[in-house]
């Protein structure tokens, strides 16, 4: 079972991140404010903008325009274009198997 509380709208994992309960209590919680919101030019993630205020979903995976623009422009500075993509693919599996 998913625990939506540690699944972001967007498919990362809280859980797996260093941040998760140091830096960061996590996007639904601080409602698209996680910690590295500060080092973007965004107010609120694009993401969990679009899918949890404007949309009204639990996660990207019930959007019909699942890979989005906005979706596909999240992204972790810190990963490498190859680290990226497998990011990507396995966050599109993920949030498509939530369905």
């Amino acid at each position: 079972m998913i625990d939506t509380k540690a699944s972001p709208p967007c498919g990362w994992s809280c859980r797996d991140c260093s941040h998760s309960g140091k830096d960061c209590t996590g996007c639904r919680q601080t409602e698209g404010h996680p910690f590295w919101i500060k080092w973007s030019d965004m107010t609120v993630c694009t993401v969990y903008d679009c899918c949890t205020n404007q949309k009204q979903l639990e996660h990207c995976g019930l959007c019909p325009q699942l890979p989005c623009e906005t979706f596909l422009k999240l992204r972790d500075p810190s990963l490498s274009d190859e680290e990226f993509e497998k990011s990507l693919k396995e966050r599109l599996a993920l949030l498509k198997s939530r369905g």
